[in-house]
């Protein structure tokens, strides 16, 4: 089982798929700071709160120079559907495929939850720095105040 990325490594160059069936490419981002926010579902309460704070922050966030991308296991139509819902802005991405991004990082692991042990999404954020490398990793996530502290994170970098 994989283990959460520390500080200072590097993450595989795993393709994602945007909501318009495009590919996304973490290579894409070298060169710039990144924030990668991991979260369990589209249209659940905490990760629509999550979504929506980031979305809000989003100017803030281009306006620093930081990249952001939302990832789950949710299918694009899906994205789709909760970014028009929610009026979302900030980018989302499939990490749908067995094996992808969110596998590699144990970001996708067993979970418990009522004695019930299923396959779920830890709600994680990276911080990558311009130099492709984790400046920072929060993990569990708390959603409450969780984006200004992110954005603060990274302007500070």
């Amino acid at each position: 089982m994989a283990k959460l990325p520390a500080v200072g490594d590097t993450l595989p160059d795993l393709a994602l798929t945007a909501p318009d069936g495009s590919t996304i490419a973490l290579s894409a981002f070298a060169g710039r700071k990144l924030v990668l926010f991991f979260y369990p579902k589209d249209d659940t309460p905490g990760c629509t709160i999550e979504n929506k704070d980031f979305s809000e922050l989003a100017g803030e966030f281009a306006k620093a120079g930081i990249a952001l991308l939302g990832i789950s296991k949710d299918p694009p139509k899906k994205h789709l559907k909760f970014i028009e819902k929610h009026g979302l802005v900030a980018p989302l991405a499939s990490d749908a495929e067995q094996g992808g991004l969110s596998d590699a990082l144990g970001i996708w692991t067993e979970k418990q939850n009522y004695g019930r042990t299923y396959m779920g999404m830890v709600r994680t954020t990276l911080l990558i720095g311009a130099d492709s490398r984790v400046a920072r990793v929060w993990s569990p996530v708390k959603v409450k105040g969780h984006a200004a502290a992110v954005l603060e994170a990274a302007k500070a970098l």
